[in-house]
């Protein structure tokens, strides 16, 4: 289905040549790390190494041939003259310049560095029901994983160790892989936003940021929760509430149609009127799909319009260089009239 969708982007002798791990999982549903997919109005060839050839046979879908890569220099010119192409649309984001001059040298026609992102990306933007259950599989495992820690976490333990028990909890679990790096990171650590554990060991009073997510079927999930041990400060809890505050008034905020500019302004007026403006540098939150960061963005940054089957992060945060930080993360399913939480694991204030 998906080939078929983009195949409706092109007109006779036109074609995409697509090499991205990630697009061609996404259009024949087979993860590679080698391969080309030659799309053209009618027709799909799907060209990979000797060994991914058997697996790509019984797996790869959408496609009219599947054949043994071995050279492109020669099979690529083959198929241009079999299958009547003119002009060749590559990736440009997620291809090289060396890699687009090799296939322009090589490639007996016009060759151009466009389109294919565009509409790939389009596609890609709306989550069928298939991509969203797998989402929300991904979530399950990584909420799982939160009720894990939250009995896991003391003050023997490291920040090192809370990331690894997340880690191996999910792959334990289910997961195919982890979403990304986990991040686990407490007391003054927890003011870098993308902070990496280290050997520092629990103290009562901290905050600790988690932010992790699992992988289903080539899915991703994301998560961030800020939990307390012990107790905290009024200063930590008027920084916790305002950055909740501001995670639900962005998550009110949702709806095809609305940007991704006022979604983050929602969330940024208020961490901004309480003083914290200044702390809050990200922007609020990104697609997820295939790739833990897709489009659209919700930031200060970006024109993008949410529609009908986005899945999106909401994530604000405050860091206090020096002190403490604190993130809140859900990810949302945007619908016609609003949208549907993925993400259940409770946001009040934890104190373990």
């Amino acid at each position: 289905m998906n080939i078929r969708n983009l195949q409706q982007s092109l007109s006779s002798g036109e074609a995409y040549l697509i090499s991205s791990p990630e697009n061609r999982r996404y259009l024949t549903g087979f993860s590679s790390s080698d391969g080309f997919l030659l799309v053209t109005l009618k027709e799909a060839v799907f060209l990979t190494d000797s060994r991914y050839i058997e697996a790509a046979e019984k797996t790869v879908t959408g496609c009219s041939e599947i054949s043994q890569l071995d050279s492109l220099s020669a099979q690529l010119p083959e198929y241009i003259k079999k299958l009547g192409i003119t002009k060749l649309f590559t990736e440009s984001v997620r291809l090289t310049v060396e890699e687009f001059n090799r296939i322009s040298k090589i490639a007996d026609c016009s060759v151009y560095a466009e389109k294919a992102d565009a509409e790939i990306n389009a596609l890609r933007r709306k989550k069928s029901e298939e991509e969203k259950n797998c989402i929300l599989n991904a979530q399950a495992i990584a909420e799982k994983a939160f009720d894990r820690i939250l009995r896991f976490i003391s003050t023997d333990k490291t920040e090192k160790e809370i990331a690894l028990e997340l880690d191996f909890f999910m792959l334990k679990n289910g997961a195919q892989a982890v979403s990304f790096e986990t991040i686990a990171v407490s007391g003054a650590n927890s003011s870098m936003p993308h902070g990496v554990p280290s050997d520092k060991k629990i103290e009562n009073g901290d905050f600790i940021t988690m932010d992790f997510g699992a992988v289903v079927n080539g899915y991703h999930s994301d998560m961030t929760r800020t939990v307390a041990v012990g107790s905290v400060s009024g200063k930590q809890a008027e920084i916790y509430e305002t950055v909740l505050n501001a995670q639900l008034a962005s998550l009110a905020s949702l709806k095809a149609g609305v940007s991704g500019f006022d979604a983050d302004k929602a969330a940024r007026d208020i961490i901004t009127d309480a003083g914290y403006g200044k702390f809050f540098g990200h922007g609020t939150g990104h697609g997820v799909g295939i790739e833990i960061h897709e489009a659209p963005r919700l930031s200060f940054k970006t024109d993008a319009i949410l529609a009908e089957g986005d899945v999106v992060t909401v994530e604000p945060g405050i860091y206090l260089p020096g002190e403490f930080g604190v993130r809140i993360e859900d990810m949302a399913y945007i619908t016609k009239n609003g949208y549907e939480n993925l993400t259940k694991s409770p946001k009040n204030l934890i104190i373990i």
